[in-house]
């Protein structure tokens, strides 16, 4: 930032214009920030793309099928048996949840229905099992639109009416997963930002050790928060973004882990200068000045990484890009115009009890960074091939890494409702019958297509086919495994090659477990579309800020390994720690963007610190007085990064945990590791090369002793 753009944003009148601004913009914006659950969009289907074989199906049966149906259970089990008074409770409670708001005018399929119907031939469920212990009811919840919000209420009027004597009662099949899902994310919106705030706000005391500092930081990162969140709500509602549950809850903590970073970054500079100059509002004006390209550089990497999303074929990978773009662009706005006027406001008494006076010493002269520097440039060359030798052994971790999909019970960290449920079906040999393929064919060979299915193991046989438009027809068979299960996936594929089969059909095969499926497979893709996309546009907003070619590459080359080492590390923290099963398809994906666009961040810190020195001082000098001055800031905006990210943990979800571990762990080797051991240690070795093709550091002379002991000073 130019230094009379600087000065003119922390002036003595500008500061309370920007402070009035914000907090008009913050008012505004705050009223639309508590309504972004209410357009969240949580279904799977509305993730997929239109090339994707499920979605095509849903479109040919629009006519036909409402793709707004939940198909729902209501499971009763009894250990010994139902009595007969049991299944009477039932058949009574099928009657009740029949005459609720939103079951289909389909009404309620009850044990002695089916036992009816059955009598007739008609081709019906098994409803009780053998044993007698398990049954079920089956009915359609169907809100319109507007289902994934009103699920939550309906699950529990259901509950209220569905209940046994000594028994037990569970909701399951979709309906019962999507009030599940939408309790797995019930008070996102506060209680997880509640939770970011408390770990960031121990960190910042201990960090700054002071009772008053770390309240500017929060309070900007807040004003952030509800300023982002609002805006993405208006994109929402009228510009058709995809939001859903997952991508609010890293919207608030990449809003609050980014700002606080920013925050010490800049916090840490303005401190430096309160040291050089007697008047705040100019010490704060050479903060802003120095610490700006930095946090530029930092907000456009994440936001252009995260805009790399946006070339995703899944809806929710795609929607997530934006949404997390315009809460770091936010959130370093914020930071560069509220955060400055506040702390020129408030004056030097808000470091107390340790206030920078004027011409005191700089501690981070002396302190634990300048001595890792010292202990680093005896023997560059042995400490980066050493380093680059354990992260890449670290790397080895990922041949553990499972990403073939997690069932329904995987995907969570506790046992909710639906999950037991379905563990009963499933124990007691009953299909969950609310889990269908459904395949669209030519009438003309309609027959073909379900003697081709015939057989497939986990499948039932095909039901009743049924009129389309058009000459198309289309049938359903029960599928016997759990929607998002591995066995799910394979009857599905194999279910795929014997419809496509048959010559002349033009058969498609879709339902619920087949948009699992083709999540797969979209995730697939958009890996390896996105990742390289990701390296290339981030590499070229490094050439632009170092401006130069060679040093790019290197810290590019780290991240990928730093990312490497984290995911390595982590797969065999999900197998051998957690017990997990293993991962989201599109957990390596998400874990790439957010590793190499934040891990690059502190990369970007270090680096246009020592191209600052560099100018005076040389490139290894440079490095070493780089370290020194930004090896402590840069080391607590890692632990609030990581520490923040973990925070996803709270939710019982595997993939969010997966990913805060991942992420937390891959942002600390990058702060403690890769910056400070092997980015130090190759600018050491390779001297004023990095700068290639620039002139940067033309001499290129090597460290002496003396240059090497003395204290690691700026002069400016």
């Amino acid at each position: 930032m130019h230094r009379q753009i600087a000065g003119s944003l922390t002036g003595r009148v500008t500061k309370w214009l920007v402070l009035v601004a914000v907090v008009v913009i913050t008012g505004f914006m705050g009223v639309f920030s508590a309504k972004l659950a209410d357009v969240q969009n949580n279904e799977a289907s509305s993730w997929l793309p239109g090339s994707a074989e499920s979605t095509k199906v849903l479109e040919e049966l629009s006519a036909s099928v409402d793709p707004n149906d939940i198909p729902t259970l209501v499971v009763y089990h009894r250990d010994g048996g139902l009595t007969d008074a049991d299944l009477a409770a039932m058949e009574d409670d099928g009657a009740e949840i029949a005459d609720l708001e939103g079951v289909t005018d389909q009404g309620v399929l009850t044990p002695a229905a089916a036992e009816a119907a059955a009598a007739q031939g008609a081709p019906v469920p098994t409803l009780v099992s053998d044993d007698g212990q398990v049954a079920y009811l089956y009915f359609v919840l169907n809100f319109g639109a507007d289902g994934w919000n009103a699920i939550p209420a309906a699950a529990d009027e259901i509950r209220d009416i569905a209940k046994i004597d000594g028994g037990e009662v569970h909701l399951a099949g979709y309906g019962g997963q999507a009030a599940d899902s939408a309790e797995a994310f019930e008070g996102i919106d506060t209680n997880l930002i509640f939770a970011t705030l408390g770990v960031v706000i121990v960190i910042l005391l201990f960090t700054y050790r002071s009772p008053i500092l770390w309240l500017l930081p929060i309070l900007c990162a807040v004003v952030a928060n509800l300023i982002a969140t609002g805006l993405v709500y208006l994109l929402a509602k009228y510009a058709d973004l995809t939001v859903n549950g997952q991508s609010q809850a890293i919207l608030s903590i990449l809003v609050i882990g980014a700002g606080t970073d920013y925050a010490l970054l800049l916090v840490a500079r303005y401190r430096e200068e309160l040291r050089r100059h007697e008047d705040r509002h100019e010490a704060m004006a050479f903060a802003l000045h120095r610490a700006a390209p930095a946090i530029f550089a930092s907000a456009a990497t994440v936001a252009v990484g995260m805009l790399c999303l946006s070339f995703a074929e899944l809806n929710s990978t795609a929607g997530l890009g934006p949404v997390a773009a315009i809460g770091v662009t936010v959130t370093m706005l914020v930071m560069i115009t509220l955060l400055p006027a506040l702390l020129v406001i408030c004056g030097r008494w808000v470091f107390w009890p340790k206030r920078p006076t004027f011409r005191s010493v700089e501690p981070t002269s002396t302190g634990l960074w300048a001595k890792v520097g010292r202990s680093i440039s005896h023997r560059p060359r042995r400490v980066w091939l050493a380093t680059t030798g354990l992260l890449l052994l670290a790397c080895l971790g990922l041949f553990r890494l499972d990403t073939s999909g997690l069932s329904t019970e995987e995907s969570y960290t506790k046992e909710f409702d639906s999950i037991k449920g379905q563990k009963l079906l499933t124990e007691h040999d009953l299909s969950d019958n609310s889990n269908t393929l459904q395949v669209v064919t030519d009438t003309d060979a309609a027959a073909d297509v379900v003697s081709a299915l015939e057989g497939i193991e986990g499948l039932s046989s095909p039901g009743e086919v049924q009129p389309l438009a058009d000459g198309r027809s289309w049938f359903e068979a029960t599928i016997d495994a759990d929607v998002s299960s591995p066995a799910a996936t394979g009857i599905v594929e194999a279910s795929r090659d014997a419809a496509h089969a048959v010559d002349g059909a033009d058969a498609l095969v879709g339902g619920g477990s087949a948009f699992y499926v083709d999540t797969k497979i979209a995730s697939d893709r958009d890996s390896r579309v996105i990742m390289p996309l990701v390296l290339a546009v981030v590499l070229l907003i490094l050439i632009g800020l170092l401006r130069a070619v060679v040093a790019p590459l290197i810290l590019m080359a780290t991240v990928v390994l730093s990312f490497g080492a984290a995911l390595g590390i982590s797969a065999l923290l999900f197998e051998y720690v957690f017990g997990f099963a293993g991962s989201d398809p599109g957990f390596p994906l998400f874990a790439f963007v957010f590793l190499v666009a934040l891990g690059i961040d502190y990369n970007i810190f270090l680096m246009t610190r020592v191209r600052e020195e560099t100018a005076t001082y040389g490139t290894r000098r440079g490095s070493l007085i780089a370290l020194a001055s930004t090896g402590g800031v840069i080391t607590s905006a890692g632990i609030v990064l990581a520490a923040t990210f973990l925070v996803l943990g709270s939710l019982p979800l595997v993939f969010l945990a997966e990913l805060g571990v991942a992420v937390a762990l891959g942002v600390m080797l990058d702060t403690i590791v890769v910056r400070s051991v092997l980015v130090t240690a190759l600018n050491l070795d390779l001297g004023g090369k990095i700068w290639w093709p620039s002139k940067l550091d033309s001499a290129d002379v090597p460290l002496t002793e003396a240059e090497v002991e003395a204290p690691m000073e700026t002069v400016h």
